[in-house]
């Protein structure tokens, strides 16, 4: 039987590691406050008193901690850390939101002395942990995520391998700094939707049915921009410049600060400048890929397999 070593039993890894222990691994534990081990311990987890103990005693390791510095100390610690006590092979998978960067120098110090390293970030929050209804993102050794997937299943129904080692960290960084930014541009037009005089309750319920209120988030990509094809368009650009123009409009009525809006007008207005008006309204999203020096087109047939996968 696999041996499986958990380390960070806060909100999301109390759930994780008890998972675990329900699918029938041999789990030991480890966290810096040893009393939230104790539901563990009784469900017939064992106990290490340091990462470098739980090292020697597990084949995989997980480790679900708070950021960098954490997963740095826990990993990198020469006199108790994993790497003091991991065997030649033995695995890490970090389920932590962590650093790119970070992750791919543990990778090669790990590498060094027959370790393997793999970055895997998870997405569902505290109740996808506890139902197992979860995105786990894999960046690492193909082989090495194949051979050990069967602990990360136990965690998520959506297992992903992504790439090479940090493309999991990339993934999850996307993932959640795209959805603060949403959160935030939500607040700013529905304060000033409010404040126009509609009910809260009301804008909610008809807000929510609209074209993108019924969309998943990411799937609007699949349409023009990940596919790099603006012509013809679904909605020319010049229309939606006009409907933002009109949002930001009402915001100055209302005495409401727009700075997203209005930055989204900026965009909308440069592309404009570059007399693309009549090309889809997502034409506007080249502006940030040229600032970002990428430039790449997915082949149709490929985006609808991804979709057609789920």
């Amino acid at each position: 039987m696999t041996k499986i070593g958990f380390i960070g039993l806060g909100t999301m890894g109390a759930s994780f590691a008890s998972n675990l222990i329900k699918a029938g691994f041999a789990v030991t534990v480890h966290d810096i406050h040893r009393q939230v081990a104790e539901p563990h311990l009784a469900a017939g987890a064992s106990w290490a008193a340091t990462p470098r103990e739980l090292a020697a005693a597990s084949d995989v390791i997980m480790t679900s901690l708070p950021g960098p510095p954490e997963v740095e100390a826990v990993a990198l610690d020469e006199s108790d850390g994993l790497i003091a006590g991991m065997r030649p092979g033995a695995v890490l998978f970090d389920l932590s939101t962590n650093s790119p960067t970070l992750i791919r120098r543990i990778h090669e110090v790990f590498a060094a002395k027959g370790l393997h390293c793999l970055d895997a970030p998870v997405s569902g929050g505290p109740k996808g942990a506890a139902s197992g209804k979860l995105a786990i993102w894999v960046g690492g050794d193909r082989e090495v995520f194949t051979a050990n997937r069967a602990a990360l299943d136990a965690l998520g129904d959506q297992v992903r391998y992504i790439g090479p080692i940090g493309a999991g960290a990339v993934a999850k960084l996307v993932h959640n700094a795209a959805g603060y930014a949403i959160q935030t541009a939500l607040a700013e037009v529905f304060s000033a939707g409010v404040k126009a005089g509609v009910d809260p309750l009301a804008l909610f319920e008809a807000v929510r049915q609209g074209a993108r209120g019924r969309q998943r988030t990411f799937d609007s990509l699949q349409d023009h921009y990940l596919i790099n094809q603006y012509d013809p368009a679904d909605f020319a650009l010049r229309l939606a410049h006009k409907d933002v123009s009109l949002a930001a409009e009402l915001g100055r009525d209302y005495g409401v600060p727009m700075r997203l809006i209005n930055l989204t007008l900026a965009e909308m207005t440069e592309a404009l400048g570059r007399g693309w008006g009549d090309r889809d309204s997502r034409v506007s999203m080249l502006l940030q890929q040229e600032r970002a020096g990428v430039d790449f087109a997915v082949d149709p047939k490929d985006v609808k397999a991804v979709l057609d996968a789920d």
